[in-house]
């Protein structure tokens, strides 16, 4: 696949090509979350194309979307010095008809993703930096940095647990740590849909039951 784009669209504004792009697989299931700029790439190499849903879910390859970005109001695209496009919210792979199965990553951000940055045991939301990750049981006491074993937990809560279990501490689990599904931790990760053409494909709903095994 290319990564870059013909040299006339090389000017294309950085911030705009940042903004995130849904990416369906062959069989229209939503797979990944890629920037306008891999998404552009993708569709000027042949490997996608762009999905309009205000057009009923039309499709369009790179020279049908320049020629229907015409008339839409500058907000909406990107210059380059002979032509402007406007910036997808949907592509569509023409090959790849797989979903994706990757082994989620055992780290603090990605146990705050699956705890929804919410201590497990007084319940309250807490920005990154005053939450910590404690041990279930705690490593003194033989515990492991498994999924199973850490939870996301506030700093107060974190000091009263010190390095007691937690029916030893007189504290309860909100939930039982456990391993997320790797399609629902890729969902958990783009819970916040920036485009209502989005919802067609995800379900919100889904996204926000606790992750199970």
């Amino acid at each position: 696949m290319l990564t870059t784009f013909d040299p006339r669209v090389t000017d294309l504004m950085n911030t705009t090509l940042d903004s995130s792009v849904l990416v369906l697989n062959r069989l229209w299931q939503a797979v990944n979350v890629c920037s306008a700029r891999r998404a552009f790439s993708l569709v000027y190499s042949g490997d996608a194309h762009i999905v309009d849903a205000a057009q009923g879910y039309q499709t369009f390859n790179f020279q049908e979307w320049q020629d229907a970005s015409a008339g839409a109001d500058l907000e909406e695209c990107v210059n380059t010095i002979s032509f402007k496009v406007r910036i997808p919210q949907i592509i569509v792979l023409m090959l790849f008809d797989r979903l994706p199965k990757k082994e989620v990553k055992l780290t603090r951000q990605n146990v705050f993703l699956r705890d929804g940055f919410t201590c497990q045991y007084c319940g309250n939301k807490f920005d990154r930096k005053d939450l910590n990750i404690d041990h279930v049981l705690p490593r003194s006491q033989g515990g492991k940095t498994t999924w199973d074993n850490i939870a996301c937990s506030c700093i107060p809560c974190n000091t009263r647990k010190g390095c007691k279990t937690p029916e030893q501490a007189k504290m309860h689990l909100i939930k039982e740590p456990k391993k997320p599904k790797p399609r629902t931790f890729l969902h958990l990760q783009v819970s916040h849909i920036p485009h209502e053409s989005w919802k067609t494909f995800l379900d919100v709903a889904y996204w926000n039951v606790e992750l199970s095994d």
